[in-house]
């Protein structure tokens, strides 16, 4: 594939300028990184957090890649790949030091055109599935986020998780068995 032809366009941007592309990358997949982010975490603050991390590294990568890496670089499935690896240095740095406990609840923001009623369903639901995913083993909640909120590809995400399709489907229809057994059961 010749540099010309690119067909995504925030690897031509990528390919262009390093911060003007970079900037696209960001605007692109930011909201896909925090909405994965919030589903693996469970929480505002550490969806944050991922969300940062991910960006920065990926800013730290790409200024250290030749152009012909860039060139074939998947921006969605790398970045995605980026946030995994990031989640699970976090759930293992948790498990050896669990942070200490802090007082209160972050204050969640709030969409000035949404109705009460809208804010208090997405609200339930919203911490429902939180809470139902963080029951799930770590490699069924990556894959069923993944595939059901985020709504990759088993291709894309066996190439984010660096496992084969089968194993994708298979994390997957485990995922959503538990997940309907935890909803029934509460």
């Amino acid at each position: 594939m010749s540099h010309s032809d690119c067909a995504d366009p925030v690897r031509k941007a990528l390919l262009d300028d390093l911060d003007e592309g970079f900037a696209e990358l960001y605007a692109a997949h930011r909201s896909l990184v925090f909405s994965t982010a919030l589903r693996l975490s469970g929480r505002r603050p550490d969806a944050e957090d991922l969300t940062a991390e991910t960006f920065l590294r990926a800013y730290r990568a790409l200024a250290g890649y030749e152009r012909d890496r860039v060139a074939q670089l998947q921006p969605r499935a790398w970045v995605m790949t980026i946030l995994m690896n990031v989640w699970r240095n976090c759930v293992r740095t948790r498990a050896r030091k669990p942070p200490p406990d802090l007082p209160g609840e972050p204050v969640e923001v709030v969409d000035p055109h949404e109705g009460v009623e809208e804010a208090a369903v997405r609200r339930e639901t919203g911490d429902e599935l939180a809470g139902l995913l963080a029951l799930l083993p770590e490699e069924q909640r990556a894959a069923v986020v993944l595939r059901h909120v985020v709504d990759l590809p088993v291709s894309e995400i066996a190439t984010v998780l660096k496992i084969p399709q089968g194993t994708v489907k298979s994390h997957v229809s485990r995922g959503l068995k538990r997940l309907r057994a935890l909803g029934g059961a509460r």
